[in-house]
This record gives C-alpha cells, sequence and structure tokens, in this order.
C-alpha cells in the first residue's frame, strides 16, 4: 500500500523552481514545472548538498556547488560531475495540497 505525507500547500513551490522539505528523516527536493511537481531525493549524489538550493531550468535540477545537473522526472544525472542518480519519489495533488509518498510501489 501507498501512503503518502502531506508536505506543503502547492502554492508554498515557486513555479520553475524548488523547496526544500521533509518526509519523515527524508530530505525531498520538490520542484514545480506548470501544473506538475516532482520530488527528488534532496541530497546531489555527487557532493551532498541540498539540490532543492539550486535552479531549475529546461526539465532538470542544477546543483548549486558544483553544477551537477539532474532530470526531475528520472532523477538521471544529465551533466558532470554526477555519475549516480537521485532517488524520485511520487506526488500527489489533492486540492492546494502536496503529497508525497517515498515508497518505490507508486
Amino acid at each position: 500500500m501507498t501512503v503518502f505525507e502531506k508536505v506543503c500547500k502547492l502554492d508554498d513551490i515557486p513555479d520553475g523552481g524548488a523547496l526544500g522539505v521533509e518526509v519523515g528523516e527524508t530530505p525531498v527536493a520538490l520542484v514545480r514545472k506548470g501544473g506538475e511537481v516532482f520530488a527528488l531525493h534532496d541530497v546531489c549524489s555527487h557532493a551532498e548538498v541540498k539540490l532543492s538550493e539550486g535552479e531549475v531550468y529546461d526539465g532538470t535540477l542544477e546543483c548549486w556547488l558544483h553544477g551537477s545537473c539532474f532530470d526531475i522526472r528520472s532523477g538521471k544525472p544529465t551533466g558532470p560531475p554526477a555519475t549516480k542518480p537521485v532517488n524520485v519519489y511520487t506526488v500527489k495533488i489533492d486540492g492546494d495540497d502536496v503529497l508525497v509518498s517515498l515508497s518505490k510501489e507508486s
């Protein structure tokens, strides 16, 4: 069974930007692009800093420290120096609420 946790309001996430939240003890970067919200693990796989403090552009989230870019849909790196993907999580919008599931079964 997939369990979703309410993490914020939709308006808390800037359109075209990112917001860092916690789901339990797991850091999650929420990215809002148009009417969609994506959730990625909020730790760069290269430098272990918060991805949510980086820039969002062309469907990627760029790490602010060394410029590693991650696809917001898959978590896969799209440019060096990162070579390992970050986890992505399932997002559900319920009215104005953003809910995230850390479960792999979605």
